[in-house]
């Protein structure tokens, strides 16, 4: 792996994805956690997702919005990361260690978007 493998907001917020993913089936199902699930699978996978999208945006103002989406989105990643830990006590710990991630992808996205542009050429 390289240093810019590591530096890769792409792949670094499709692996948080998949890693939602995975948190997210070790959830115990029901009449609480079910809508629970269903809002932090939509938005920790969102992140990458509209990340990819700002990629790929038409202009620098499309990017910046897409940008934004990714920091919204992060944050209410965060938020739901919060009830699950709440709902599901045995998983507070793990549910706090993906809201450090969210975190710091938040302040990355609020940079981006403070900077005014994209972060690779």
């Amino acid at each position: 792996m390289t240093n810019k493998k590591i530096y890769d907001l792409e792949e670094r917020t499709a692996k948080f994805g998949e890693a939602i993913i995975e948190f997210a089936k070790k959830i115990p199902r029901n009449v609480v956690t079910l809508p629970l699930i269903g809002q932090l699978v939509r938005s920790g996978t969102s992140v990458g997702a509209n990340y990819c999208e700002a990629d790929d945006a038409e202009s620098k103002r499309d990017f910046l919005h897409k940008i934004g989406i990714c920091k919204k989105e992060s944050r209410e990643c965060g938020y739901w990361l919060r009830m699950i830990g709440k709902a599901v006590p045995e998983l507070q710990e793990e549910a706090s260690s993906y809201g450090k991630e969210v975190r710091e992808l938040n302040l990355i996205f609020a940079a981006i978007r403070r900077k005014g542009g994209k972060t690779k050429s």
